[in-house]
């Protein structure tokens, strides 16, 4: 088998680890491949040129070789502006990265995530705008890396949401008419349609994303969630 040469993919950094002395091995998001392993070789070195850009939440170039699951980072600049993500911010940045790591198998190519990706990050840096961009990035991977829920259809009894009702999740079912449930008809329609303006929703929004995660990673704990409740806790 010959060695693969890819030229000038966009992507951005998801994870990276130290390996030997001086190289570096990457967890990447790329626009055409999906998620990729890479191993940057030196670029930890005092005089390597690209270490300060090698980062998450900056928008890269990068070209890489190999015929390996693991390929080598032979060439790396940078797109445009960073996103500079602060605070509460950047822990948003590090979940969204970490859920991407988790629901997107390796060189399953998805450019409608990537793209999705760049527009959370775009989200993050308005402060008002965090919930919402979170909520809107969190349905749509699940979606289509295909762990989406249904939300405008009751399987279990064949018949579709209806606004002034109330639905409960059921991992392996989906959402079920349940007078007791904790979500309404009416909101779940709103996050078919992404909309998330309405403050309800979006409580209700997170809640549901919140088991639909937790059902797929099955007891896996998020580093990055921990640490985000952690600053709820103390605000």
């Amino acid at each position: 088998m010959t060695d693969v040469a890819v030229h000038s993919q966009p992507a951005y950094i998801l994870h990276q680890q130290n390996y030997s002395e001086s190289s570096l091995i990457i967890d990447a998001l790329t626009q055409d491949f999906g998620r990729i392993s890479l191993i940057a070789k030196g670029v930890r070195k005092a005089k390597s040129k690209t270490i300060g850009i090698l980062r998450p939440f900056m928008g890269l170039s990068m070209s890489f070789l190999g015929k390996a699951e693991l390929k080598t980072l032979t060439d790396v600049e940078q797109i445009g502006s960073a996103h500079e993500l602060k605070g509460l911010a950047l822990y948003c940045g590090f979940y969204v990265n970490e859920l991407v790591c988790n629901f997107l198998h390796k060189y399953d190519p998805h450019p409608e995530v990537f793209e999705n990706y760049q527009v959370c990050l775009s989200g993050l840096q308005q402060e008002a705008n965090i919930e919402n961009a979170l909520r809107q990035f969190e349905f749509n991977l699940l979606e289509n890396s295909g762990y989406g829920v249904q939300l405008d259809y009751d399987i279990a009894n064949e018949k579709l949401i209806e606004p002034p009702k109330k639905y409960r999740f059921n991992t392996g079912e989906g959402l079920i008419e349940d007078v007791n449930g904790l979500f309404s008809g009416s909101a779940l329609l709103a996050m078919q349609q992404r909309q998330f303006h309405d403050s309800r929703v979006l409580t209700e929004a997170k809640m549901l994303m919140r088991m639909v995660i937790d059902s797929h990673l099955q007891g896996k704990p998020l580093r990055s969630r921990a640490v985000i409740n952690d600053i709820f806790k103390r605000l």
